[in-house]
């Protein structure tokens, strides 16, 4: 949504124009490659905190998580949604919910090390201070603030590179699955 507003020359924080774009969008919109943008993540921010947009947003993450593109009848099934309400208010009834955080110390740094390596113009100072005012914005926003789902597992991690952090959850799904198993037996 936020890249959308953007390219056409919008307000992210304009409701009206917020609420028409989430209304629009599509499956495709997700492939998009200024996504992971600096401007994009501070755009997504605010027009998040738009009620109007979340509730158009929530019918389009609902929907794609009961139907992910491709089908459920493909060799994996479901889908994996990434977000800082997906566990509590998207889909509260997932199977498996982890919520990840991390030192803001250490996003900013990962983000940082991103947008260099994309050969983006980048401030580590800068980049710290903009996820200091997204936490907060996002925190304290009254429609679907960020918070962890009571039933997520929480992983922190500060000390881990992507591979860890995917082998610990992979780990937990497995321990769980058999934990199931265990039960119903």
């Amino acid at each position: 949504m936020a890249a959308r507003i953007l390219a056409a020359g919008g307000d992210p924080q304009d409701p009206e124009s917020a609420a028409a774009t989430a209304r629009e969008l599509t499956p495709a919109d997700l492939e998009r490659d200024d996504l992971r943008r600096e401007d994009v993540g501070q755009a997504a921010s605010q027009v998040a905190a738009i009620p109007e947009v979340r509730s158009a947003l929530l019918d389009f993450q609902r929907g794609f998580a009961a139907a992910p593109p491709g089908g459920p009848e493909g060799p994996r099934g479901g889908a994996v949604l990434d977000g800082r309400d997906i566990g509590t208010v998207v889909c509260p009834e997932a199977d498996m919910k982890f919520f990840l955080t991390a030192s803001v110390e250490a996003r900013a740094m990962r983000r940082h090390k991103e947008l260099l390596e994309r050969g983006e113009k980048s401030i580590y100072a800068r980049v710290l201070q903009d996820l200091r005012e997204r936490d907060a914005r996002d925190s304290g926003r009254a429609t679907a603030p960020l918070k962890a789902a009571d039933d997520a597992v929480r992983l922190d991690t500060s000390g881990m590179d992507a591979d860890q952090a995917f082998e610990f959850a992979m780990a937990e799904i497995a321990r769980r699955r058999d934990q199931e198993r265990f039960q119903e037996n």
